[in-house]
């Protein structure tokens, strides 16, 4: 058995236009081959639910940089000691509440002296004009619970304030445009857990990742197969994860090619 596990932005999705036509030849093959695709993206569970409807997927998946997994109610034959039911789902929260990670992104922030700009200081406008989509998505990317993405204003000082950061027991991490703050958890713990799971119904599932940002590389060194969708800064990324295969094309293209390719198809 195989299970697909992807980011989105930069990788499933085009990094600029967010489409994914050029990937639509291996998610037919895996709806074909009833191949589970868990999407494990640092966007919101909103956000997230908005995806799986536009690619017609039923599988769980993983928001905010592993903050939480959220598995449709009796997808599985076992329960999780942690899980709760949340609107048809049993989730298993990883992450620190967004509240606390706001106010030690503030604090951080002035202890270093180095000026951030949150998702919360943000209107929805500015949070689509800088994520270039549309002000009701931008407005979904802001119902956050385990994630706060955040521009670094002073470049000058970033060290200082991730130091900041790492001192409160806190993590930060990096996607495709924003820096992030979060608690304990990230994608790779969020990954092995689901994994698991699969693994409880059929021991020789073999996993396939695939993820185009410093914030992919955690979960990318747990699979079987990593996958590194091309990107400028790919051969920084290959150095972290230096089995993982790399794509010919960026964005969806190289998405849809790996796909196939590892599954055989």
């Amino acid at each position: 058995m195989h299970l697909v596990i992807t980011d989105l932005d930069g990788t499933l999705l085009d990094h600029d236009t967010y489409s994914f036509e050029d990937a639509q030849p291996a998610l037919e093959a895996l709806r074909r081959r009833n191949i589970p695709l868990v999407l494990c993206s640092s966007k919101t569970r909103a956000e997230v639910e908005v995806w799986r409807r536009r690619l017609r997927n039923q599988d769980p998946f993983i928001v905010e940089n592993g903050g939480a997994v959220f598995i449709r109610s009796g997808a599985f034959p076992s329960r999780a000691a942690s899980a709760v039911t949340i609107g048809g789902y049993e989730v298993l929260p990883l992450g620190t509440p967004y509240p606390a990670l706001v106010e030690a992104l503030r604090q951080a922030a002035m202890e270093s002296g180095c000026r951030v700009f949150g998702f919360s200081d943000m209107t929805p406008h500015e949070v689509a004009e800088a994520c270039g989509m549309g002000v009701e998505e931008a407005a979904l990317a802001k119902q956050r619970d385990y994630d706060e993405p955040f521009l670094i204003r002073d470049t000058g000082r970033s060290e200082v304030l991730l130091t900041a950061i790492e001192r409160r027991g806190l993590r930060w991490t990096r996607g495709g445009r924003f820096h992030h703050i979060t608690g304990a958890n990230d994608k790779a713990k969020a990954v092995e857990l689901l994994a698991g799971l699969y693994r409880e119904l059929d021991p020789r599932t073999t996993t396939i990742g695939l993820g185009d940002g410093p914030n992919d590389v955690s979960f990318l060194l747990k699979v079987d197969i990593p996958i590194l969708i091309r990107t400028p800064r790919v051969e920084q990324l290959r150095a972290a994860v230096p089995h993982a295969r790399v794509t010919h094309d960026p964005g969806p293209r190289g998405w849809n090619q790996a796909v196939l390719e590892a599954i055989g198809s």
